[in-house]
């Protein structure tokens, strides 16, 4: 039969896992118990050692008097920039302050996220320059790109977050393109997002907006940003970093402290000194938080790479970073502080197998080291340099599968299928005994890339591999986008408030 005449094929089966896919959850809550590869007694060296750091080495905070004046007022001591801090001082500052589990509220309810305990969101990667298709291959990133990756991760029921700087909008100026950012996930998207950490004033900027949008006295009560803050690893903060810190804290929005370590060239090589010097910086970053202002949500994140001792390039989905990850994730929950890392990592180019072994390592490590915040989930290429469109959408469909695993082993009566096996017997097959049938449109994840039909199936669909099948999905995904809902005048003031802002002083393309 020519595919004409046929009901089924590839659009059809799509159409039938969309319609018996399990309503959409607004996070993963584990029911799975985190893996830890150390014990207590280890994990305290690394706190220990973290100490030692902290006491003995010291952290080098850079132009940003203000904030080494309130480490000093709090007990801390400083000769010139570096500065350092008494045994245990930052772990209990932040042990007896921030919450261990706290609300990530989005502007539709359904949509607002648990960060920390059992629960695991997943965020579109972060920071890319560059953009990666098949179809125009590797160039700039444009404010258009920008928004249809918020339209893709709206449309994906896997992640369950907008993001942030999902790749760089080249073509606007340097110091008023984060407007159009959180414009952007605001405006074609109605899950939590994230804001622009490139200077204090662009901090306040995004509050001013999250305002707009939530209430002045909502969002000074209740977190409605997740903003990323990352050391000047090794040992070093510096005024931009720490400024967007301490804006976002003072508005009681969420400050994700996470130290940038390529191992071999910001930390010693070993896996235990990267965990203790991660854990160092991230204290130091947490603790300021909750100086600025007592109970102001943080996160601890590790973004951890090794590194090509050949040609110096990171390298990504390799055993020792996940050991680190895995080590973070266990010091995190001793301290009482949600954790932040893992993502679809790779080094690859092109959304190839080297991209999905990679991506799959890292994703996978992280679920199971009970990591609350994925930020990279989705479209991570070429170390970080590139946002792929394919690569997003295959990510996604991992996502979705972690999603199932998470849930663990069903042990109730159906789950435990006695009643099949009585049915069927030795000898039969079970494909149409009553179990199966009330259960075979839900019984296993059916993915939305891979192709699992016979090789004259595949032939006669047009011979596609992975990655032409994302591209795709992700095209039909953005012409079938429909924007949620906005309040007309909430728009029209996040318009008006950004064209007032942009007219206030001149373009520049220095950060």
């Amino acid at each position: 039969m020519s595919r004409a005449g046929r009901t089924g094929g590839r659009s059809g089966r799509a159409a039938a896992t969309a319609a018996d896919a399990a309503p959409r959850q607004a996070y993963i809550t584990r029911a799975i118990p985190p893996y830890s590869v150390l014990g207590d007694a280890d994990l305290e060296i690394l706190e220990q050692n973290a100490d030692t750091i902290l006491e003995e080495i010291g952290i080098d905070i850079k132009d940003d008097q203000e904030s080494i004046d309130i480490f000093v007022a709090a007990g801390a001591k400083a000769d010139g920039v570096r500065v350092r801090f008494p045994r245990g001082m930052l772990r209990e500052i932040v042990q007896n302050n921030a919450p261990k589990i706290f609300t990530q509220h989005a502007r539709n309810p359904a949509n607002s996220v648990q960060i920390g305990g059992k629960a695991t969101v997943l965020v579109p990667a972060y920071g890319s320059p560059f953009v990666y298709s098949r179809e125009t291959g590797r160039r700039y990133a444009t404010i258009e790109d920008f928004r249809n990756f918020v339209k893709l991760a709206y449309m994906a029921d896997s992640l369950h977050h907008s993001g942030g700087t999902i790749c760089e909008p080249v073509d606007l100026p340097v110091n008023k393109r984060h407007y159009d950012m959180v414009y952007s996930h605001i405006k074609y998207s109605d899950k939590a997002f994230m804001g622009s950490v490139t200077h204090p004033q662009r901090a306040e900027d995004s509050v001013s907006m999250a305002k707009i949008v939530f209430g002045e006295d909502f969002v000074e009560e209740n977190c409605v940003m997740v903003n990323l803050i990352n050391a000047n690893s090794p040992l070093t903060f510096d005024a931009t970093m720490l400024g967007a810190l301490k804006v976002y804290a003072r508005h009681n929005q969420a400050t994700m402290i996470s130290p940038f370590i390529v191992a071999g060239a910001m930390s010693p090589v070993t896996v235990a000194a990267v965990a203790a010097q991660s854990l160092a910086e991230g204290l130091v970053g947490m603790a300021l938080a909750q100086l600025v202002r007592p109970g102001a949500p943080v996160i601890y994140g590790n973004f951890v790479s090794s590194m090509s001792m050949q040609s110096g390039a990171p390298t990504f989905g390799t055993p020792e970073a996940s050991l680190i990850l895995n080590c973070g994730a266990a010091l995190a929950r001793r301290l009482g502080v949600p954790f932040r890392s893992a993502g679809g990592f790779t080094g690859s180019k092109v959304s190839d197998a080297q991209a999905a072994y990679e991506a799959a390592n890292t994703l996978q490590q992280g679920l199971l080291a009970g990591v609350n915040f994925m930020l990279h989930t989705a479209g991570w290429l070429e170390g970080g340099l590139a946002m792929g469109y394919e690569k997003f959408v295959m990510d996604c469909d991992q996502a979705a599968m972690m999603a199932v695993y998470a849930k663990g082993v069903d042990m109730s009566a159906n789950g435990q299928a006695m009643d099949a096996l009585r049915e069927v017997g030795p000898g039969q097959h079970f494909l149409g005994c009553s179990h199966t049938q009330a259960n075979f449109k839900s019984a296993f994840y059916r993915s939305t890339v891979a192709d699992n039909n016979s090789y004259e199936q595949w032939v006669e669909d047009g011979k596609l591999d992975a990655e032409q099948r994302a591209e795709r999905l992700y095209k039909q995904l953005l012409a079938d986008y429909q924007p949620p809902e906005l309040d007309p005048e909430i728009d029209a003031r996040l318009v008006a408030f950004m064209e007032t802002a942009k007219a206030s002083f001149p373009d520049s393309n220095i950060s």
